[in-house]
């Protein structure tokens, strides 16, 4: 199997990367969006981290990717019928298909253990494959809307419900969610481009240098995947090291109630719909200041975070993220001076 093209090794993309880390370490931020031009390495970038990330600890032979030591009830009684063997696994990285059916996403009756032995048993589905991974969604904006919002009610709820043929089954579903796209292919709803937590915009590079730093490096990923990975090794480790630092850390950042009202003056000054951008502000500009290892969150971390949890929220040209962005700069400086 080919290996990862190491997330350290990615050229530009700042605001992508931040954002994917982001939701490594704060999970409840509700996914990521990223929409921008064909070829600036999303997918790369979504396939580097959750390779980046060590093996997790599963119940041995589970088929919903139970942790041991989680408490929530598993449809297929894991814990009693594996006892206390534990397997460690590569965190799952599932890319849900533009074609994929409602059954083959949320999961279905074995029709043929059914037909063969009368008895109804369920077949997990893409969301359960996923648990405690990412789920991926390339061109998101060509699925069809009735998945995006059954995916994105997973997604916030951490749980699949599933209610047909006579089964009744809720497992464990939490996953990262990302979904990415091209604007000129199609727009998403307004309605579901909101329930993301953070949205990217990505373009391709003008810098020359970068172009070509760029084509370097995939050449050499191509010739030499493994000898490529190791020149990145000592910086993927690091990447990884904050990761968990982050994480451990995050429980513990306070927010001041001055920078609560720093959110929702910002969220009012650029018109933002809603609380759910406030409410994403918080989590964002907490996981950033958990990853720079601060004990509490400053205008700085909201700063930061601000255009990547609000640009999608906005009442006026929802999609058009370059107006978006202009005006939760300006907001942003005038709120937060250097």
């Amino acid at each position: 199997m080919k290996a990862p093209f190491p997330f350290s090794a990615i050229v530009g993309q700042s605001e992508m990367k931040q954002a994917l880390l982001m939701a490594a370490v704060e999970p409840r931020l509700g996914g990521v969006m990223v929409f921008g031009d064909r070829g600036t390495g999303k997918s790369t970038a979504v396939r580097a981290l959750a390779a980046l990330l060590p093996p997790m600890k599963i119940v041995a032979g589970c088929r919903y990717g139970c942790a041991p030591a989680d408490t929530t009830p598993c449809p297929d009684d894991c814990r009693k019928t594996a006892g206390k063997h534990v397997a460690e696994v590569p965190v799952p990285f599932v890319d849900l298909p533009l074609g994929a059916t409602e059954d083959r996403v949320v999961g279905s009756l074995d029709l043929e253990r059914a037909l063969a032995t009368g008895e109804k048993r369920f077949e997990p589905g893409l969301l359960a494959k996923a648990n405690r991974g990412f789920l991926y969604i390339d061109e998101i904006n060509l699925l069809e809307d009735h998945l995006v919002d059954l995916l994105l009610d997973v997604a916030v709820s951490g749980q699949n419900l599933v209610e047909r043929e006579g089964l009744s089954i809720r497992h464990a579903a939490r996953f990262i969610l990302v979904g990415s796209g091209n604007p000129e292919e199609g727009e998403l709803r307004p309605q579901l481009l909101d329930r993301f937590g953070l949205s990217v915009d990505v373009r391709t590079p003008t810098d020359l240098a970068d172009r070509i730093e760029i084509v370097k490096r995939c050449d050499r990923f191509d010739r030499d995947p493994v000898g490529f990975a190791a020149q990145f090794a000592d910086q993927e480790a690091a990447t990884l090291a904050g990761i968990a630092k982050a994480r451990k850390k995050l429980p513990d950042v306070q927010v001041p109630d001055a920078m609560l009202e720093l959110g929702s003056r910002l969220c009012q000054a650029v018109g933002a719909d809603g609380l759910r951008g406030e409410l994403t502000l918080l989590r964002a500009a907490r996981a950033t200041a958990a990853l720079a290892g601060k004990k509490a969150v400053a205008p700085v971390h909201v700063g930061a975070v601000a255009a990547l949890a609000l640009r999608h929220r906005l009442r006026r040209n929802v999609l058009d993220d370059t107006g978006s962005t202009t005006r939760i700069t300006r907001a942003v400086a005038e709120l937060i001076p250097a």
